[in-house]
């Protein structure tokens, strides 16, 4: 699978065509839209489901020095005032700020980060580490495995930092009864 075939089947779904849209607008530092939901949404134009179907989320990654929590939630509050229309769950993270909760929330080191694509290579799968933005001649699309994986249906995981087997393994789960047609790659 090419680039401009990912991105074609990921922008079926009007939902990340709307995110993607809205944080150019915004113009926040940064701001991808990020796995789940691009790699969700090819999969379903592969497998001739509706283009929504089995995702949970549309996550938004952003990188702002600003590291107080009342930046970031001034910027959640901002997108959900232009998006709580699409009746989606939209999570927007400034990156800048996960080493301050994560390792708190779920028990796993994570150094700071430099920009948001470290947040994305950091993803449980390597299948999902994708993100996309706007920019002024169409889209950036970051996906440092490529899309091999993504059109064969395969969910491979990604021993990053902060991997965890148990997570990957549920992650994997939930995903295959979603679709059956998924291979899933053992963590161990």
């Amino acid at each position: 699978m090419t680039r401009d075939e990912f991105l074609a089947l990921a922008l079926q779904n009007p939902v990340n065509v709307a995110i993607i849209d809205e944080l150019d607008h915004l113009a926040l530092p940064d701001a991808w839209l990020v796995a789940g939901c691009l790699v969700q949404s090819v999969w379903n134009g592969l497998t001739g489901r509706p283009v929504d179907h089995g995702i949970a989320d549309y996550d938004v990654f952003y990188f702002d020095f600003d590291t107080s929590w009342e930046a970031e939630d001034t910027v959640i509050r901002k997108l959900q005032a232009q998006l709580g229309h699409l009746g989606d769950k939209i999570e927007i993270r400034n990156q800048a700020r996960v080493h301050l909760w994560y390792p708190d929330k779920h028990g796993l080191p994570y150094p700071p980060l430099t920009r948001s694509t470290d947040g994305i290579d950091r993803f449980l799968t390597q299948n999902t580490q994708v993100g996309v933005r706007r920019v002024e001649d169409g889209y950036e699309v970051y996906a440092p495995h490529g899309f091999d994986d993504v059109a064969r249906l395969i969910v491979r995981p990604n021993r990053a930092l902060n991997f965890s087997v148990a997570n990957y393994a549920a992650k994997a789960a939930r995903w295959k009864t979603l679709w059956p047609e998924l291979t899933v790659i053992a963590a161990e």
